[in-house]
């Protein structure tokens, strides 16, 4: 990762667990602490507002490379957080749902969120072409083991 000069640390590399990325920085971020230190390293962004090769844009000043993945906190939509379905649809394609979701656990096999891969598509579902794009979408558990309001991806 290379990161700009006074953001952070020179030499600074970002290489978080998933169990760190669910229980540390999503459920701060949902809890609403440590959000400015948090996002000095992972920008807010509605990665859906914008196709997959704009989003090094929104990395600027933050914690960037190249081959190294990015990580962006994303609110639900209105329309999700009430039980309907998300669009993932981008100014020049979708994103699409690639295999089963899995859980995230903790250290101690506990459950604590789940991960989804997706794939991005040029152009318009059911027609779209298939891209080498990828992207993992985090959600994290409550306490008591409900899906909280926000995602990482």
């Amino acid at each position: 990762w290379t990161c700009a000069m006074g953001e952070l640390p020179a030499g600074y590399r970002f290489y978080p667990t998933e169990e760190e990325l669910v229980r540390f920085y999503l459920r701060h971020m949902l809890d609403g602490r440590r959000r400015g230190d948090i996002e000095r390293v992972i920008p807010v962004a509605d990665v859906c507002s914008l196709d997959p090769w704009q989003l090094p844009e929104v990395h600027r000043g933050a914690c960037a490379g190249h081959g190294e993945p990015w990580f962006y906190f994303c609110a639900r939509q209105d329309r999700e957080a009430r039980g309907g379905r998300p669009s993932r649809t981008t100014p020049s394609g979708y994103w699409k749902a690639a295999g089963t979701p899995g859980l995230v656990y903790s250290a101690d096999g506990r459950p604590v969120g789940t991960k989804k891969t997706m794939v991005f598509y040029r152009g318009r579902a059911p027609a779209g072409a298939k891209t080498k794009w990828k992207m993992n979408e985090y959600r994290a558990f409550d306490d008591d083991g409900a899906d909280a309001a926000a995602r990482l991806q």
